[in-house]
């Protein structure tokens, strides 16, 4: 096979196993609508001295390598968040997705999944021949993946942020960051070894891994016969804020408003803390730091002002903070998100000649248990296919 010219992004895939042990191709997942994927890794070495020698006599590991990837995908049906572990309460029916801390059909806390110890996820980036489509598969064949196609995988990947943007003018869009342990490169798909390890004893996971077959929508489906979602509109979105002194704030987008919103940003960070141990060259867990921090940023033309105090939002208690995306027929919720337990944590306003007069306001909660349903981020989608078959 002649070398290839170049890598552009009609010959690549981004996957997710269920969990880093994971070698069936029926434990991975292919992201659907992925518009970025970027990952790296770095050693941290320290220099060996000695009197009587200019230059070092050796560069020795005393710290586990930083491997990470970081990713960006359209908002489409919730079927890219369930994949990557998080609670996305299935607004269409019986709830599939995994992840911890909540039942089936039953409302539960956004990154309950994530909150619990484990061994973390794969993530693979697939590659066809220079030139061939990866989810049509090669010329002359079949989707299947097969020897001509590359992987590389990086293995123990843990989630460190989630940022939803919403914004006028742009698709809605997810980026995620995550932190993984090794990396590996395997230049056929049909003998790909795990990138794993065993955090325990510190090695690699010594077995071979399967894929699933690549498709055109990886998994974003359909709702009630319709056609799989394509990406979300910043058209079809309305952003609610409870009342902070008994004056109805809701639908500040709509035709009665006192702001007309450009965008709407959340941010879930979920900093880790590697812990290690004498007698092995990689963290054995990686741990959330509490407590966490959920932010949400809305920017809006103001067009009125309504009656206010500082005072007032000084002493209102918690509000709900909620936002809801219909999909392309405007007839169904697609996505439905909601902090709750929120604070006003700022309110500033920008005017100067030439522009609008504009108002950003910053609101934040924090992450709750898996079974607290009055604290955190949760979300609602209209994906009803099952994760992880």
């Amino acid at each position: 096979m002649a070398n290839r010219n170049r890598v552009i992004y009609q010959s690549e895939g981004l996957f997710v196993s269920k969990d880093a042990s994971s070698i069936l191709a029926i434990d991975a997942e292919q992201l659907g609508r992925v518009q970025s994927a970027n990952y790296s890794f770095t050693i941290n070495r320290q220099d060996v001295n000695q009197y009587g020698d200019l230059a070092r006599i050796d560069s020795l590991v005393l710290d586990p390598p930083t491997v990470s990837v970081d990713f960006s995908y359209y908002l489409a049906d919730g079927f890219n968040e369930r994949a990557l572990g998080f609670f996305v309460q299935n607004s269409g029916g019986a709830n599939t997705q995994r992840g911890g801390g909540a039942t089936s059909n039953s409302e539960g806390n956004f990154a309950s999944g994530h909150l619990t110890a484990g061994s973390g996820v794969n993530m693979y980036i697939v590659t066809s021949p220079d030139g061939e489509d990866l989810n049509k598969g090669v010329s002359g064949s079949s989707e299947a993946l097969n020897n001509l196609d590359t992987v590389i995988g990086i293995g123990n990947c843990y989630l460190t942020d989630y940022s939803l943007d919403l914004s006028v003018g742009s698709l809605p869009t997810v980026s995620v960051t995550m932190e993984g342990a090794n990396m590996r490169s395997t230049s056929s798909a049909n003998t790909t070894g795990s990138p794993a390890i065993d955090q325990e004893a510190g090695t690699a996971w010594p077995h071979n891994i399967a894929l699933p077959d690549p498709t055109e929508n990886g998994g974003v489906t359909g709702q009630y016969n319709e056609a799989p979602i394509t990406a979300l509109r910043p058209g079809d979105v309305t952003v609610s804020l409870s009342a902070v002194d008994g004056d109805s704030l809701a639908n500040i987008g709509g035709a009665d408003a006192s702001a007309h919103i450009q965008s709407v940003s959340v941010s879930l960070p979920l900093s880790r803390s590697p812990i290690q141990r004498l007698g092995s060259k990689f963290p054995f867990a990686r741990d959330v730091d509490f407590p966490v921090d959920i932010s949400m940023s809305v920017s809006a033309v103001m067009n009125d002002t309504n009656t206010d105090n500082l005072v007032t939002i000084l002493e209102a208690g918690v509000q709900d903070v909620s936002f809801v995306i219909k999909d392309p027929d405007g007839t169904i919720d697609a996505i439905r998100g909601e902090l709750k337990g929120v604070k006003v944590d700022s309110q500033s306003f920008s005017s100067s000649i030439g522009s609008n007069k504009t108002v950003d306001l910053t609101f934040s909660t924090q992450v709750g248990g898996p079974n607290d349903l009055t604290n955190g981020f949760f979300m609602s989608g209209i994906g009803f296919n099952t994760v992880f078959a």
